[in-house]
């Protein structure tokens, strides 16, 4: 486990950081909030690049920071493989040669992945030959990964990897980081603004605001809160854990959650793929009694759990109790007069199968299937 405690003022009247958090000891831990909000700095004093004021940070029990006891371990002795916005790789050598480098600087006793495995991982090997700069951004941000792999490190950090490609390199990186996460078997600490790579990515979720940390937890727990900025966004809602249970030869896939199961347009992988979708409180409608012959497919039986507000004063959330399975609606407060709705309501979720937006990186298929199978 990676535990973060911190407090750093940038001059007198300068920007506080002031943030304390644990990481779990495998997975993605998402830094995320706007520009300015202390992620990086974060990610800064935790590689050892940054010396807080005050603070500690320990890796699995042993403290690379603490102020109290005077501890402070060097950046090359913390063991962290650090991956920036640009590859920063060496531009006089081939990909091999970089990926040589980072093995050169794993200590002598380190376990890890060989080169052979790394290039199978992050498909480099039709790059082993190529000069850096005849690469392409996503590209070289799959050799900068490789390299730090390669370093046999203890802790993974990434400082928004993907925020310099765009977004058809984006979509070629991801796959990789979720190959990635799956196999290193490491703590990851990601930064990012960009909620599609939250929805893809992480495990855990640390939500910044100002310095601050205004929630930590499971990703999946945080987006079905109301009460944080997540729900501002036109984007609110909630992330849904899948598996594709059949595609059809109609074109529809239907994928199974604890619950019930969604059919959707998209294409996402042979039956057993895991993956998560992301269902927006605004594609969300509700009836009293089961429609009949009407073109939406996805018509799930739920309760009301809550009313709480939205954003907009004219609107509200509904929270959505699906078997085990919380998600949000967006609906107005006209709706919840007219309608009668409340607290323990039975009724019905309307789901479009052509609403779902993010496809996300899906991890290797799992052996046994999901619930609502």
């Amino acid at each position: 486990m990676l535990e973060v405690a911190l407090r750093h003022r940038f001059g007198r009247a300068g920007f506080a950081l002031e943030a304390a958090f644990t990481a779990p000891s495998q997975g993605v831990t998402a830094l995320f909030g706007p520009s300015g909000c202390g992620k990086s700095t974060i990610l800064a004093a935790v590689a050892g690049l940054l010396r807080p004021q005050e603070g500690r940070i320990a890796l699995d029990g042993a403290a690379l920071l603490d102020t109290a006891r005077g501890i402070f371990t060097p950046p090359e002795r913390r063991r962290c493989g650090v991956v920036f916005q640009d590859a920063r790789l060496f531009p006089h050598l081939s990909v091999a040669a970089n990926l040589r480098y980072g093995l050169r600087r794993a200590p002598r006793d380190a376990t890890g992945p060989g080169i052979e495995e790394v290039v199978a991982l992050l498909g480099l090997g039709p790059l082993l030959g190529r000069q850096v700069p005849r690469l392409s951004g996503g590209e070289k941000q799959r050799v900068a990964l490789g390299r730090a792999l390669l370093s046999r490190p203890r802790l993974l950090l990434m400082d928004e990897p993907l925020a310099a490609l765009d977004a058809a390199r984006r979509q070629e990186v991801l796959p990789f980081l979720a190959r990635l996460r799956d196999a290193a078997g490491l703590p990851i600490l990601y930064v990012t603004h960009a909620l599609e790579e939250v929805d893809a990515l992480a495990d855990a979720l640390v939500l910044l605001e100002a310095g601050r940390v205004l929630a930590a937890g499971p990703v999946e727990a945080l987006t079905a809160r109301t009460d944080l900025p997540l729900a501002r966004r036109r984007d609110a809602g909630v992330l849904l854990a899948c598996q594709v249970a059949e595609t059809g030869a109609d074109g529809l896939s239907r994928l199974a959650f604890p619950g019930g199961a969604l059919l959707t347009t998209l294409p996402p992988g042979p039956p057993g793929t895991r993956l998560r979708l992301r269902l927006r409180a605004r594609d969300i409608a509700v009836a009293l009694a089961e429609p009949r012959d009407i073109s939406t497919r996805n018509v799930l039986p739920a309760t009301i759990a809550a009313i709480q507000p939205a954003p907009a004063p004219q609107e509200v959330f509904l929270q959505l109790a699906i078997g085990p399975s919380l998600v949000l609606a967006c609906v107005t407060r006209d709706s919840v007069a007219r309608l009668g709705l409340r607290p323990g309501l039975a009724l019905w979720a309307l789901v479009k199968a052509v609403t779902f937006e993010h496809r996300v990186a899906a991890a290797d298929p799992p052996d046994a299937p999901a619930a609502g199978a």
